[in-house]
C-alpha cells in the first residue's frame, strides 16, 4: 500500500471515529414534552370540574350539554374508549377523551390549538378524536332511524300536519357542503361550485328537527342532483323499498295524494318529493303553495342551523381526509339527535325561526346572524314526470281551498285570497 493510500485510510478512520463520538454526544429524543406530562395540572379538566360545581350555565356553553347528560354519555361510551394502563405511563382516561372530542366539535379549534387546552399532543388528539367519534356513532346509532313501516311514516306525517300545516309530509330534505382540506392527489375531485373543497351532508328531518336519514361523504364536485340520486335512500325510494304509505285522502277531501318529502330547487320534482314552483311569474295560488312548502321545509334549515352553530367544527375547514371528516360530521348529527331527544334546552334554545301568524312576519333564529353552511347549488331544467307535476298542482289547489287553507297565508304573501273549486283537482291513477 502506498503512502497516499495509507493517508486516505487514516482520514476515513478518523472521520468514522468522530462520527461515533457525535452520535454518543447527541441527546436522546424527547418522548414527551415536560409540560404535557403534567396533564392533571395544566389541562382543562380542573376548569370543567369547577364549572360543574359553580356554574351550570358555563358548563353547558363549554360542552353543549349539562353535567348529568355528559355523565350519561360517558357511561355509554366508556367501554369503547377506555384504555389499559401500561408500565410506561398512565393512559388518557375515557373522560379526558370524551371531553377533548366534545371541545373539538364544539369549538372548531385545530388539534394544535386544542393541545393547549387538553395538555395532549396534537398528533395524539387526532387519533383520539377520530376513535371517539366512531364510538359515539356506534353507541348513538339508535337515535337516527329511518322508519321501517307505514305507521311510523304516518306518525311523522301527522306531526308535520299538526305543527306545520302540510299534510302527507314525511320529512324535509336538504344538503350542505362541509369544507375539508384538499386531499392529496385528488385534483379537482372534491372541488365545489364555490371554489372550495368539500364533502356533502345530505339529510332528512322530521317535524321535530330530528334527523331520520343522514348521508355524508359524497365529493363536493358532483352535481347536487347526483348527490341525492346516489344516496341509498333515493335508490330505495325509487324502488319503492321504504314502506312509505300508499296514497291517501287529504284532510276533508276525496282526493288521494301520495306521502311526500319537501325540498328546495336543488332537488328534482318527483311523485314523492315536492319542490317550489319557479319564482318567475308566480300566480297567487303558486305563491301560496311555495309559502306552505317553505314553512314545512324550514324545519331542515333550522336543524342544520342548530347543528352548525352548536358544533362549530362544521363551519371550519376540517383538516382531515374525507373518510375521517365524514366520521366527524356523522358524530355531530348523532349528538344533535341525542341532545334534542334528551330535551337539553340549552342545546336548541334560540335555534328556531318564530313566525307571527297574524302579521306574517318572521323572527329569524339566532344562528342566522352567524356564518352559514354552504347550501347545495340550485339547478333547473330537469325532466319532470307528468304525474309529479299533477301531484304538486293538487297540493297547490288544496292549500288554496276552504279545506286546506290556513287563515294567515294570504297575509304572509301579501296577496288577496284565492277561491279554489274542488273540480280543479287532478285525478291521478297511481296504480297504472
Amino acid at each position: 500500500m502506498s503512502d497516499t493510500d495509507d493517508t486516505c485510510a487514516a482520514v476515513v478512520i478518523a472521520c468514522l471515529t468522530e462520527k461515533k463520538k457525535v452520535k454518543r454526544k447527541r441527546k436522546q429524543r424527547v418522548w414527551m414534552k415536560e409540560w404535557l406530562k403534567k396533564r392533571d395540572q395544566f389541562s382543562h379538566d380542573r376548569l370543567v370540574a369547577e364549572l360543574k360545581i359553580s356554574s351550570a350555565v358555563d358548563y353547558k356553553n363549554y360542552l353543549r350539554m349539562d353535567a348529568d347528560t355528559f355523565g350519561e354519555l360517558l357511561e355509554k361510551i366508556r367501554p369503547l374508549i377506555e384504555k389499559q394502563c401500561t408500565y410506561m405511563r398512565d393512559p388518557i382516561t375515557a373522560e379526558q377523551r370524551l371531553l377533548s372530542t366534545l371541545r373539538y366539535l364544539v369549538s372548531g379549534d385545530s388539534f394544535e390549538e386544542l393541545k393547549f387546552q387538553t395538555a395532549i399532543a396534537a398528533q395524539t388528539l387526532g387519533k383520539i378524536i377520530v376513535e371517539t367519534c366512531e364510538a359515539l356513532i356506534h353507541v348513538l346509532k339508535g337515535y337516527i332511524k329511518i322508519p321501517t313501516n307505514e305507521n311510523d311514516w304516518k306518525d311523522i306525517a301527522k306531526e308535520f300536519e299538526k305543527r306545520w300545516n302540510f299534510p302527507h309530509c314525511i320529512g324535509a330534505i336538504d344538503g350542505k357542503h362541509i369544507t375539508i382540506r384538499k386531499p392529496p392527489g385528488t385534483g379537482s375531485y372534491y372541488f365545489n361550485y364555490k371554489q372550495s373543497f368539500s364533502i356533502v351532508l345530505m339529510a332528512i328531518v322530521n317535524a321535530n328537527y330530528e334527523f331520520i336519514m343522514v348521508d355524508v361523504g359524497a365529493n363536493g364536485r358532483v352535481s347536487d342532483a347526483g348527490v341525492f340520486s346516489n344516496t341509498q335512500f333515493c335508490k330505495r325510494l325509487v324502488k319503492n323499498e321504504l314502506y312509505i304509505p300508499q296514497p291517501d285522502n287529504l284532510p276533508n277531501s276525496a282526493i288521494k295524494q301520495p306521502y311526500v318529502l319537501v325540498g328546495d330547487d336543488a332537488f328534482p320534482l318527483m311523485d314523492n318529493l315536492m319542490k317550489p314552483f319557479s319564482r318567475k311569474k308566480l300566480t297567487t295560488e303558486q305563491a301560496i303553495f311555495n309559502y306552505r312548502l317553505s314553512r314545512a321545509r324550514r324545519i331542515v334549515e333550522n336543524a342544520f342551523g342548530i347543528l352548525s352553530s352548536r358544533f362549530r367544527i362544521l363551519l371550519k375547514e376540517i383538516n382531515l381526509c374525507p373518510e375521517k371528516a365524514s366520521l366527524i360530521v356523522l358524530a355531530c348529527t348523532h349528538l344533535h339527535n341525542y341532545l334534542r331527544m334528551k330535551k337539553v334546552e340549552s342545546y336548541y334554545q334560540g335555534g328556531f325561526d318564530v313566525e307571527n301568524t297574524i302579521t306574517g312576519e318572521m323572527v329569524n333564529a339566532d344562528w342566522k346572524s352567524d356564518r352559514l353552511l354552504l347550501p347545495l347549488q340550485q339547478l333547473s331544467g330537469r325532466n319532470t314526470t307528468v304525474s309529479a307535476k299533477e301531484i304538486r298542482l293538487n297540493f297547490s289547489h288544496f292549500f288554496n281551498s276552504e279545506q286546506g287553507a290556513v287563515p294567515w297565508q294570504n297575509e304572509s304573501i301579501k296577496a288577496p285570497p284565492v277561491n279554489i273549486n274542488i273540480n280543479r283537482f287532478c285525478i291521478i291513477d297511481y296504480y297504472t
